[in-house]
């Protein structure tokens, strides 16, 4: 029986996955087996509009979606589908839950991926949106997960290290930079360092990473203090980090070094 290589990644808005999980696909990207789903609950269409750039309310999520399509593009690795669930923006807690479950449980098991990738219960920057999805995709995976004989072998929660989060952090100070409040709702946080399985190296791939994220013009202020500081996001990319969870629960275990390690 051929191994399966499927990365099905579950996030909320068009950028969520230049950051989440770019440089894991890009790794990956040559290998002729690796088949990568990518599932986007939102167009970001209640995103930041910022002056002199040529966006309206009703066109900012149609270009966010190009943008995110051009930036797979750049990075050299296209999905092999890619789905957009069409929810709205801001508002993904406030749609029914079991129809959100739904809507992801229909494209993943028709996919069948080893390996699941979504928002852990902190959303990263604490977005409902974040937690909403990734809670959904957490239940869809539940559900899933018994009937099938080679996928769901490994759902992951995209994280930061409660350690890089406070370094982060000092650095932001040292430069003058407003720091993250982990109480407030926007704002990034960590996890405890030893709920953290998954980490890796993307450093021989994150100019790919960073040529991937110009491409999401509109929201380049937001992304970066420095969108033009090429030395600084490559250096912010060149980690990628996760927890393993089951059933939405994080689990201890040994340390890995890719999404696939320890996957059958």
């Amino acid at each position: 029986m051929p191994r399966n290589r499927t990365l099905a990644c579950v996030f909320a808005h068009p950028d969520d996955d230049a950051y989440g999980a770019a440089g894991s696909v890009a790794l990956h990207a040559g290998e002729p087996d690796f088949r990568f789903i990518l599932i986007h609950a939102t167009s970001g269409e209640q995103g930041d509009i910022r002056d002199g750039f040529p966006a309206t309310r009703r066109t900012l999520g149609a270009i966010r979606q190009a943008e995110d399509e051009a930036g797979w593009r750049a990075l050299g690795r296209v999905p092999d589908r890619h789905e957009w669930l069409g929810l709205p923006d801001g508002g993904v807690a406030d749609v029914p839950r079991e129809d959100v479950v739904v809507a992801i449980a229909q494209v993943l098991e028709e996919e069948e991926p080893a390996v699941v990738v979504t928002f852990g219960p902190d959303g990263i920057f604490g977005h409902p949106d974040h937690v909403a999805i990734g809670a959904a995709t957490d239940e869809a995976f539940a559900r899933l997960r018994p009937e099938s004989t080679t996928g769901f072998q490994r759902l992951a929660h995209g994280a930061v290290p409660q350690s890089v989060f406070e370094r982060w952090n000092r650095q932001r100070a040292e430069l003058g930079l407003y720091t993250f409040d982990p109480t407030q709702m926007f704002n990034m946080r960590g996890v405890p360092d030893d709920q953290i399985q998954i980490t890796v190296d993307c450093r021989e791939v994150a100019s790919q990473v960073v040529a991937g994220l110009r491409e999401h013009k509109s929201q380049l202020h937001v992304m970066s203090d420095d969108p033009t500081n090429t030395e600084q996001w490559e250096r912010r990319v060149r980690r990628e980090w996760y927890t393993i969870a089951s059933s939405g629960r994080a689990t201890r275990g040994p340390m890995f070094t890719d999404l696939f390690d320890g996957v059958a």
